[in-house]
C-alpha cells in the first residue's frame, strides 16, 4: 500500500482533525527537546544530556548525525569547566523546518534566529512559551550570553547536570519574552534545582541540542 494511501486510511479511522506528524527536515541540525527527562536538571551531566538530544533525534529519523546538548559546565577540583559554544560544532544550523538558525557560532550567540516561532522541537512543532499554558520556556543552559562557562563559587549548572535537589541553573528563554529577561540563553536563574523549581518559573528541564556535523 502506497503512503498516500496509508496516510488516506488513517485519516478514515482517525478523523480529518488529526493531523499526521511530519519528518523533519533533511537539514535539521537545531531543535529543542520535546520533553526533558523529568528529574529536573539531574540530567545525569553532560554525557546524559547528549544522549537524550540522540534519542529523541532518532526517534524523529535524524540519528545518522552526533547530536550534543547547548551545555556549559563549572570547574571542579581538577576538572575544568567546559563552554557550551565549544561542543556545538561549527554550524550552520536549521530547524525541523529548514529555516535557518544561525550560520556559525559567532553569529549564533550574537545575532540568531532563534524566536517562538523557530524554536521547534525535534519532531517541527512548536514548543510552549510565554502565553501558553503551561509555559515551558526556561532553556537549561548553565551559560553566559557568550556561550561561555560562569567563574567563580556559583552554581549555576546544579552541580553539573547531576543536582535534582540543592543549586541553580542559569536559564534561557527561547521565545525572548518574559519581562526583561529577553535572553535565548542567559535570561535567569532557577529558583532550585528539582523538576518543581524548574516548572515554578516556566519550565520542564528542556535542552537545545545542536548536530555537531
Amino acid at each position: 500500500m502506497s503512503n498516500i494511501r496509508v496516510a488516506c486510511a488513517l485519516i478514515a479511522v482517525l478523523g480529518p482533525g488529526i493531523a499526521l506528524a511530519q519528518a523533519p527536515a533533511a537539514n535539521m541540525s537545531f531543535f529543542i527537546t520535546s520533553v526533558g527527562l523529568g528529574k529536573g536538571a539531574d540530567l545525569g551531566g553532560l554525557e546524559g544530556a547528549d544522549r537524550h538530544c540522540q534519542a529523541l533525534a532518532q526517534a524523529a529519523g535524524a540519528g545518522a548525525k552526533t547530536w550534543h546538548a547547548y551545555l556549559s559546565t563549572s570547574a571542579s577540583g581538577d576538572t575544568r569547566a567546559v563552554e557550551a559554544r565549544s561542543r556545538i560544532g561549527t554550524g550552520p544550523w536549521y530547524n525541523a523546518r529548514g529555516a535557518m538558525i544561525a550560520e556559525n557560532v559567532d553569529e549564533l550567540h550574537l545575532n540568531n534566529n532563534i524566536r517562538k516561532n523557530t524554536g521547534l522541537d525535534e519532531k517541527g512543532q512548536m514548543v510552549k512559551g510565554r502565553g501558553d499554558s503551561p509555559n515551558q520556556h526556561d532553556i537549561l543552559t548553565g551559560s553566559q550570553p557568550d556561550g561561555t562557562a560562569f567563574g567563580g563559587t556559583d552554581d549555576h549548572t546544579c552541580h553539573n547536570w547531576t543536582s535534582s535537589g540543592e543549586g541553580s541553573a542559569m536559564l534561557g528563554h527561547f521565545d525572548r519574552q518574559g519581562g526583561g529577561f529577553t535572553s535565548w540563553n542567559t535570561a535567569h536563574p532557577s529558583r532550585g534545582c528539582s523538576q518543581e523549581n524548574l516548572i515554578s518559573t516556566g519550565g520542564a528541564g528542556l535542552l537545545y541540542c545542536f548536530a555537531t556535523n
